[in-house]
């Protein structure tokens, strides 16, 4: 068994590197009170905060309440990559949806990562924002579906990407494993739960409420709807709904249309900074091209941040750190004697055409969630949507909601098992490289 020797001692968080270095460690206050406003989020992730902050610069009125603290899902707790685009290709959105459709989210497709910076710069987050990132080939498929996706994103307007060699793999990941790879210089990474931090407190300087510990136990719909917690109560105009993989069950209609996954992380202790230099030379994220997929970069104190693992029954494996330590062995043997000082798991939203899934459950209350393994960039994008259709301009957030959501076959019971098994088809293609 491995073991991890260290401990985030920050409340309500997950034992993650990311809550033992969040630079704000504040915890606000739960909902005691009855409260009016414009607009209640439910969920303080990136597409809750996301929203809620683009409202608040609009001169809404905004209130946010979180079942937990700030960053407590995904938002708080995921690789840190800025990838850009969707957990679908642009193709593939163009053959199921029409070349419209695929048109207009290519036009979407890099505005997440530049939110992000545009709000890293405007409200001065310290979040350790590096820039690039690499996508890695274990195969000359693999090479050959990148060049593909390369072309198709330069339709688009991308202008980042550039194909790599096998001989020049070590200019950014010093590794045998790869038979080559594409570089995004639009891509990056940052310290996540920094990030949304950093987002909520400039809502907060734009007259913003944020409530944590104030899990959503009803809501009254209506001409104003009514958003209860155990000890409170918010009246507003319009609601939405930002819970994601940790979404309330008070929601059926779009609770049971995504799927919590959960993916693992580790963290290594803080490496010699020569070492860590030579791993990862230009500093980029790193995500292999296969289905269940590797992913890591380095971190702001020298570490090695490695994930990797995927359960789609929403649980983590018993012991994280030996479940996810030989992964980063493979690409890294040099690291056999480092110590893994932390270890974490959470769950992400998965739907079941790994489109996000955004609409209205009424004209008064939207929601967005299942950004699929794609939420860093692309919750800042549906996030300012959001905001943009409460403020009266839904030109966008109706491109969206007109994607078709499908339940996943075999219902509550057989929807794990089902997916765990396209999942193993597919993973048993890329071993064998076809």
């Amino acid at each position: 068994m491995t073991s991890v020797s260290a401990l985030s001692n920050n409340a309500g968080h997950a034992n993650s590197w990311y809550a033992a270095s969040a630079r704000d460690r504040r915890i606000r206050p739960s909902l005691a009170e009855d409260l009016q406003c414009d607009v209640c989020v439910i969920g303080a992730g990136f597409t809750g905060v996301s929203a809620a902050l683009a409202l608040a610069e609009r001169g809404f009125s905004v209130v946010i309440l979180e079942a937990e603290r700030i960053g407590f899902g995904a938002s708080g707790r995921n690789g840190g990559q800025i990838v850009n685009g969707y957990s679908r290709d642009l193709a593939t959105i163009s053959a199921r949806y029409g070349k419209e459709k695929a048109v207009r989210l290519g036009e979407m497709s890099l505005e997440g990562g530049a939110i992000i910076r545009e709000r890293i710069s405007r409200y001065a987050i310290d979040c350790d924002l590096r820039e690039g990132g690499f996508f890695a080939a274990f195969t000359q498929k693999q090479m050959r579906e990148m060049e593909v996706h390369k072309q198709d994103w330069e339709r688009y307007g991308h202008p980042g990407l550039e194909m790599v060699s096998r001989s020049e793999v070590g200019a950014y990941v010093q590794t045998d494993r790869y038979a080559g790879g594409m570089i995004d210089r639009l891509g990056g990474h940052i310290h996540p739960l920094n990030l949304v931090l950093g987002e909520a407190r400039a809502f907060e300087q734009q007259n913003g409420r944020i409530f944590e510990r104030s899990r959503v136990l009803q809501m009254d719909d209506g001409e104003r709807p009514v958003v209860r917690t155990a000890a409170g109560s918010v009246t507003c105009e319009y609601v939405l709904i930002c819970g994601n993989a940790y979404l309330a069950p008070q929601f059926p209609a779009i609770s049971e249309r995504v799927l919590p996954v959960s993916s693992q992380i580790i963290a290594t202790e803080p490496l010699d900074p020569a070492l860590a230099q030579s791993l990862l030379p230009a500093d980029f994220c790193v995500e292999d091209a296969n289905y269940v997929l590797d992913y890591f970069r380095r971190t702001a104190d020298n570490r090695i941040l490695y994930g990797g693992g995927i359960g789609y029954d929403g649980r983590d494996p018993h012991d994280i750190a030996e479940a996810i330590r030989p992964k980063m062995l493979k690409t890294f043997p040099q690291l056999a004697q480092t110590r893994i000082d932390f270890a974490w798991g959470g769950n992400f939203a998965l739907t079941l055409t790994r489109i996000p899934h955004i609409g209205r459950l009424s004209p008064r209350v939207y929601f967005s969630h299942g950004d699929s393994g794609h939420g860093v960039t692309t919750t800042h994008l549906l996030g300012r949507i959001l905001g943009e259709a409460v403020a009266g301009h839904a030109e966008r957030f109706d491109v969206w909601a007109s994607l078709p959501n499908l339940p996943f076959p075999g219902g509550s019971r057989f929807r794990v098992p089902i997916t765990q098994l396209g999942a193993w088809w597919y993973g048993l293609r890329d071993r064998l490289g076809i």
